[in-house]
């Protein structure tokens, strides 16, 4: 970007102008900028400054006040207007030019040389080249530049929309406000990057905080998200935030296209030869996968000398030619892949465990350890599932264990490190009694899984109520948790029944609770009895009753304790309710207690009756059936399912070969790869999904 002799020019008159500022001359203003822009590049680009913090200041406070003096020379992309005044008062959704579509994840060479087959077949070449590139654990963003100015930035959002930020970015000062993309006839362009801290800045940034009696930020990650949304421009400033800027996704131009675009490796020179900071330095280009799988194998092992966090390698068919003929599915491009680093670990030492009674009364382990870093992630408590994990990975009280976050998520427990046992380690016992009630626990012979079958548990009634005060259940919205857990401990709430007999006086004496948050939780107990009866189903909780399988059964019957009557045999009858699911019913409808809840409900006013049966036959979905998976764009995904049952249709829980359809949204998963395994399964996207509406 900058020759020898640019270097040199700028070096002279930066020690110029700061050994006599006073020579400056204001027909020398553009010169000023240049210079400066040239020694952002150099501190912020490049990591190789070539003046002191100070001696930058100095220049930049010569522009500053000359500026103010003559704002007639103000320009939009002058260094000074990175600084906004104010506060962003709010964050308004845009449209991206191209969709951000997520990527296809592998995790060793095997998946890598699978999808180098597929690029091979779909390309019709014998060797395909490939650009290899870090993958960055970052907060995403898109910038537009229009007329070579940044006149647009964005988070991903949901992919198609997100917030509008270019106050904020512009505080980054690795971002160029302009850049002379019109030398190769680019009009607008569209590119995409990702947002970071580096380790060194967050770990300051995290130990001023503690200074402030603060708690400090998670990780570099969300530390980097979550300044990209703050109000005050100035304080993202502070943060130290740093862009890669790694693709171009859309581009408008005014004449041929240039040699400089018609490869990814190429347009990542082009970046940074404008003065972005692009991945160039990481940068490698193969022909054909064998050299890929090697630079990201390296590259992995020395990922903890980087200054930036990464979870892996992207993997991108290096020619734009190629990439337009592969395509993409509704949710990612075919012709990228992301490589996946192994899961972080770290040791810890396991000092106790404590048994957790769940909703449906399971008991489940959970290890308390010492508390350990892990990528970023500080871990205390892992769950440990149920009682064979334990005696299958031969856990003990004071175990040294090796702990891991599966895919830098989910902490769990690998294994103990049994060569530094000293003999003092313990037994883990489980409790043959529930740890809260004191009955005693049930294991089934077909599961893994300790129970409490007491109804009456503390533990199961209080989780019950939550989940049937939910958003997907009864949609309480004014009683959550905390209040259920607050009017339980004072005994002014003892099972769901009681729910619709609150003593609101008594309440109204409670600190938080006025007139007004008294009135709210009224109106939102008394608008949950008109919800139809899926919900209430769905919301008493029955073990394997999901959503979609609570509109089938509100379905079959004309009252809900029709289900009295009904064997296992005839539950098995209904649309997607097989053996366990049919057992787990007809256990429910079978216990006395639970049929006086619902007679209970019933007094208090809740609807038991099927409203809606027989109302959609003939629809022009009629005997069809659907499922849905990944992320929907287009709309919620509960008013996708409205929209199929008002058509006649119906939703299924699983993929079988009793599936019609297979609506497939944004990172879709293990529901998507086994429909493709089924030929009378048909796989759409949301636009499709449409489409049969008209």
């Amino acid at each position: 970007m900058f020759t020898s002799d640019i270097i040199r020019s700028y070096q002279e008159q930066t020690l110029e102008w700061l050994r006599t500022p006073s020579s400056f001359d204001i027909q020398q203003i553009a010169q000023l900028r240049d210079i400066l822009k040239f020694h952002e590049h150099r501190y912020y680009v490049e990591d190789n400054p070539l003046i002191s913090d100070g001696e930058y200041d100095i220049l930049y406070k010569l522009l500053e006040k000359t500026e103010e003096d003559h704002p007639e020379l103000i320009t939009s992309d002058s260094p000074t207007q990175r600084v906004a005044k104010g506060l962003t008062s709010v964050f308004t959704t845009v449209q991206h030019l191209v969709p951000m579509l997520s990527l296809e994840n592998s995790y060793n060479a095997e998946d890598l040389r699978d999808w180098d087959r597929k690029a091979r077949e779909l390309t019709g070449l014998d060797t395909v080249e490939y650009c290899v590139e870090p993958k960055f654990d970052g907060a995403s963003i898109s910038l537009i530049y229009e007329n070579d100015l940044l006149v647009r930035a964005a988070t991903r959002g949901d992919g198609v929309e997100g917030e509008e930020i270019t106050t904020n970015v512009k505080q980054i000062r690795s971002v160029p406000l302009s850049a002379p993309f019109s030398k190769f006839g680019i009009q607008q362009i569209e590119i995409r990057g990702e947002v970071l801290i580096n380790k060194n800045n967050f770990a300051a940034y995290n130990a001023q905080l503690v200074a402030q009696n603060l708690a400090p930020l998670a990780n570099p990650r969300n530390a980097a998200s979550g300044s990209l949304r703050i109000k005050d421009p100035k304080e993202v400033g502070r943060r130290n935030l740093e862009a890669f800027l790694y693709h171009v996704s859309d581009v408008t131009l005014t004449g041929e296209m240039p040699a400089a675009l018609q490869s990814h490796s190429a347009s990542l020179e082009l970046l940074w030869n404008m003065g972005f900071r692009s991945p160039v330095k990481q940068m490698k280009v193969f022909p054909g996968i064998d050299g890929v799988i090697d630079y990201c194998a390296g590259f992995e092992a020395g990922r903890d000398e980087l200054p930036y966090e990464i979870d892996g390698m992207v993997i991108k068919v290096n020619r734009n030619d190629l990439q337009d003929k592969m395509g993409m599915t509704t949710h990612h491009p075919r012709w990228a892949m992301a490589y996946k680093f192994r899961a972080r670990q770290g040791t810890s030492i396991l000092r106790r465990v404590e048994f957790q009674v769940g909703r449906t009364g399971s008991i489940t382990p959970v290890a308390k350890i010492d508390p350990v870093p892990i990528g970023g992630v500080t871990v205390g408590s892992i769950s440990l599932f149920n009682e064979d994990v334990v005696r299958e990975k031969d856990l003990h009280i004071g175990d040294t264990v090796l702990v891991e976050r599966a895919g830098d998520v989910i902490p769990y427990i690998v294994k103990p490190l049994a060569e530094l046992r000293t003999g003092k380690e313990e037994p883990i016992i489980f409790p043959t009694n529930c740890p809260v009630c004191g009955d005693a626990l049930f294991k089934p012979e077909d599961e893994a899984v300790w129970r409490c079958i007491n109804l009456n548990c503390e533990a199961q009634v209080v989780e019950r109520m939550i989940h049937f005060v939910s958003k997907d259940a009864m949609d309480i919205r004014s009683l959550g948790e905390s209040n259920i857990r607050k009017f339980y401990d004072l005994k002014l709430l003892h099972d769901i029944p009681g729910i619709y007999a609150l003593d609101f006086e008594a309440i109204g004496k409670l600190e938080g609770f006025g007139p007004k948050s008294i009135t709210n939780l009224q109106e939102a107990i008394e608008k949950s009895k008109q919800q139809p009866l899926h919900r209430i189903i769905f919301a008493l909780g029955i073990r394997y009753v999901g959503e979609t399988t609570a509109k089938v059964l509100a379905r079959a019957v004309e009252h809900l304790l029709d289900f009295r009557n009904y064997s296992e045999e005839k539950l098995r009858e209904l649309e997607d309710v097989g053996t366990k699911v049919a057992g787990s019913i007809h256990q429910f409808f079978s216990n006395q207690d639970n049929l006086h809840l619902l007679e209970q409900l019933e007094k208090a006013g809740l609807n038991l009756k099927n409203t809606q049966k027989g109302q959609v036959a003939g629809g022009s979905l009629s005997g069809q059936t659907f499922l849905f998976t990944g992320t929907l764009t287009r709309f919620k995904r509960s008013e996708a399912e409205e929209l199929v049952e008002k058509n006649g249709g119906k939703l299924l829980s699983g993929v079988s070969s009793k599936l019609n359809y297979l609506v497939a949204g944004e990172e879709a998963g293990s529901k998507l790869e086994k429909a493709k395994k089924i030929p009378t399964v048909r796989v759409i996207t949301e636009d499709e999904f449409l489409q049969l509406f008209g």
